[in-house]
């Protein structure tokens, strides 16, 4: 008989009756510190605990009284979609003297606290861990001075800590992505997006300055994300006599037509001397060499600023309700850790191993060991650091590879934001590998009309930051038109086939594999780079262009939401995209605080229809007097939204009104998101390179020509858990719902507990993939590089 899933089961009994968390944010403030300060308090109070606010960071712990409050459900209401820190942070001299953590000891004891949840930088971190190290002794020395009962020493004996990473820099190892680091990203993004209209209109150069004293990680993501011409980032300073290499890049950007360029220096740049590279030298020296016109735009706090973005919000609630999780499991012996992201997985690491490793990383750039810096970064740092050598850097045509092999880019489906990106890095490391690229308008329609041609390293130039798709994408699939798709196949030669689309683009690589029976133009390598809103593609946990339709999303409910505030008691039932696929309810519900999202996956009748509205009433009798509602287009073909919102205005009569509003389009529109455009680049870059890798091995020296017909030469390349892996489409045939058009088992579905609980329903969370105290690792499996964070 198998056994249960203990795990699985644990957390219907997991208490926290008797225990007092305290939840602080110290150090710098970032976008997204709100939303886990609110997940902390609902899933302690949700699990019984008392829960507590130090507002100030640990200088309000130090002084005590009224910094050190008791938090109610509703006093976490409506700051998810606040940036900064409404608990207030600073930096706190006093606390890092003995005397110090010796009255914050005392002011915890008496609230009887001996859990504590920091938000913060490595050096809060480090700080909690050591005040948790003293705790034995400071209670020894508060009983000495009578300022505690000789009792408490036992009961209050060990100090729980649990930490999680606040920072936009992204400088913490361990972790793929901190908190704050996304919203940091869409200000660069949102700001350089802006600034490429008025240097195109006057042919200038824009030096850009952003964040990151110690970390490059802002000015890598942001150069990869908007195409820059170069980057300088403190962990690989460039080589002596960059200054001349950086002037001909320019200028030869320049001479094919470019109207504009940009340049991105982390504010900690320095030269291979230890010697720092300002925005103002730089500005100077194109001024000086080529007499371009060129304007420095320093960037500063803007970048802490503003709303934090979906991605944020999301990841800062699943590390909320991980650290209390963490907090109710822990015991005396159990070393402090940090829950952290590995690809899509919570994972729970030793606090000081990774503190330390983020030490490591800043010795090798004081001895000038930039190689072993970026290593230490970790996969993805240094994953986008290769990436954008391979982009941004065009080889001349001497130095490439000549490998006589044509490979085909088309976008299959529907638009997503992010498809551009994806297309622009196929074709680049297509040419840098040596292949000739060709582009097909208009998906398999256009292919086998014949609307194929070449295209030029910079015919993509430009692309990374423009929606929808610019070589147009039809939902025709190729079963009907595999005679003239082959002849254009035979006509243009064309050795290889990437294609960039969703659901439609699964198909279509499963009728190619089928049709290669009669046809051996289709024995070439095909790969699959999933792009779709709706994040339905088998095979990959995500999907180019759900991050952008999520963000347009979360941005409508909170100017929804914000319009009912001067109201009150209204319900607002908002109809999301999808086809049968809930991902975007789900997750849009998660990020927006929505009070229950209905989605096909979990099937739902009157009863549960009825119980939402008792539970809107009973809300509009607290301080929170307004609801969100989410619905996915194809949930329940009864169900539907006029239903729901006709069902919720009756029986909401006297108590609440109702609103509606179906997003429809707006979904698929508007400019990528940081995300999606360094997703597309590096999962597009990297099926490129695994085309190269097919067309050597499956050449035929002998017949002069590519014939690859096995399972594993047609593949979908998808993020799945912490990893990005190629899987033959054939093998996963199994795994999908092809009437529905989704996969069969979808992780997210693991989100909806969280999204209740935050909402306040009673529900069971499944714990099973609640992260275990992991190690960290310093060379992880070379496919993991695959990180969900970019």
């Amino acid at each position: 008989m198998a056994q249960p899933d203990t795990k699985k089961i644990f957390f219907e009994n997991l208490s926290g009756a008797g225990k007092a968390i305290a939840v602080l944010t110290s150090g710098g403030d970032a976008q997204g510190m709100n939303a886990a300060v609110r997940a902390v308090v609902r899933m302690g109070l949700y699990v019984g605990a008392k829960v507590y606010f130090i507002h100030e960071g640990y200088q309000g712990m130090v002084d005590g009284g009224d910094n050190i409050r008791e938090a109610t459900w509703e006093t976490v209401s409506s700051m998810l979609q606040v940036g900064g820190t409404v608990i207030g942070s600073a930096r706190c001299k006093e606390f890092r003297s003995h005397e110090g953590r010796l009255k914050a000891a005392h002011n915890l004891l008496q609230r009887g606290i001996t859990n504590l949840c920091v938000i913060g930088g490595d050096g809060s971190l480090t700080g909690a861990n050591l005040f948790r190290e003293e705790w034995s002794g400071l209670l020894t020395e508060l009983v000495e001075q009578g300022l505690i009962e000789a009792d408490s020493v036992q009961k209050y004996s060990a100090l729980h800590i649990v930490g999680m990473v606040g920072s936009i820099d992204n400088d913490f190892c361990g972790t793929d992505m901190t908190i704050g680091t996304d919203s940091a990203l869409h200000r660069i993004i949102e700001v350089v997006d802006a600034i490429m209209t008025t240097a195109q209109s006057h042919q200038r150069t824009f030096v850009l300055e952003v964040m990151g004293r110690h970390c490059g990680y802002l000015a890598l993501v942001s150069a990869l994300a908007c195409g820059a011409d170069w980057v300088l980032i403190p962990e690989m300073p460039p080589e002596d006599g960059w200054e001349d290499k950086m002037c001909g890049k320019l200028s030869a950007t320049r001479s094919r037509g470019t109207r504009l360029n940009i340049i991105i220096v982390a504010e900690g740049a320095i030269n291979r001397h230890g010697k720092p590279i300002s925005s103002s030298y730089v500005k100077d020296l194109v001024v000086r060499n080529l007499g371009f016109d060129t304007r420095v735009t320093i960037l500063g706090h803007v970048q802490r600023g503003g709303t934090p973005s979906g991605f944020d919000r999301i990841l800062a609630s699943r590390m909320g309700v991980e650290a209390v999780l963490a907090l109710l499991e822990t015991t005396a012996n159990t070393p402090a850790c940090v829950v952290s992201l590995c690809g899509n997985q919570s994972v729970r690491l030793p606090l000081m191993e990774c503190v330390q490793m983020t030490q490591e990383v800043q010795k090798a750039m004081d001895n000038k060991r930039f190689e072993d810096a970026v290593k230490l970064r970790g996969r993805s740092f240094e994953n986008n650091l290769k990436t954008y050598k391979l982009l941004a850097h065009r080889k001349p045509e001497s130095e490439l590879p000549v490998s006589n092999f044509n490979v085909a880019v088309l976008n299959v489906g529907a638009p997503a934001a992010g498809m551009n990106a994806a297309v622009r890095s196929a074709v680049r490391v297509g040419i840098s590998e040596g292949h000739k690229m060709f582009a097909v308008n208009d998906g398999f329609e256009g292919f086998y009309k014949g609307q194929i041609k070449e295209i030029k390293w910079a015919d993509v130039g430009g692309w990374t930051g423009q929606g929808g798709s610019l070589l147009g994408t039809k939902r025709t699939l190729p079963a009907k038109h595999v005679e003239k798709i082959a002849e254009q196949m035979r006509k243009h030669n064309i050795n290889a086939l990437l294609i960039v689309g969703g659901f439609e683009a699964f198909l279509s690589l499963l009728e190619l594999f089928t049709a290669r029976g009669k046809h051996d133009e289709f024995c070439v390598p095909m790969v699959m780079v999933p792009a779709t809103v709706s994040n339905n593609v088998p095979g990959s946990d995500l999907s180019v262009g759900a991050d952008t339709a999520l963000n347009a999303i979360t941005t409508t409910c909170d100017r929804i939401k914000q319009s009912a505030s001067g109201t009150k008691r209204r319900v607002f039932i908002i109809e999301t995209m999808g086809g049968y696929c809930g991902y975007l309810a789900t997750v849009g519900g998660l990020a927006s605080g929505a009070d229950a999202a209905y989605i096909y996956e979990e099937p739902f009748d009157i009863r549960d229809l009825q119980a939402n509205v008792e539970h809107l009433t009973e809300k509009m009798k607290t301080s929170i007097q307004r609801g969100l509602v989410l619905r996915n287009e194809n949930s329940n073909e009864n169900y539907t939204t006029d239903f729901i919102y006709q069902l919720y205005s009756e029986e909401g009569r006297g108590v609440f009104d109702c609103r509606k509003n179906v997003l429809g389009h707006m979904q698929q529109g508007g400019a990528p998101s940081p995300f999606d455009r360094n997703f597309g680049t590096k999962i597009s870059a990297k099926a490129m390179q695994w085309v190269t890798k097919k067309l050597v091995e499956t050449f035929r020296h002998d017949e002069g020509r590519v014939f690859a017909n096995s399972e594993d030469s047609c593949c979908l390349l998808g993020m799945r858990r912490r990893a990005l892996i190629f899987q033959p489409v054939v093998q996963l045939k199994d795994e999908t719902d092809f009437i529905h058009r989704i996969p069969k088992e979808q992780w997210w579905l693991k989100l909806r507990p969280l999204m209740k609980i935050l909402a306040k329903y009673k529900t069971s969370y499944d714990v099973s993939d609640s992260g275990q105290l992991e190690h960290v690792v310093h060379n992880q499996p070379k496919e993991s590089d695959a990180s969900v964070a970019m």
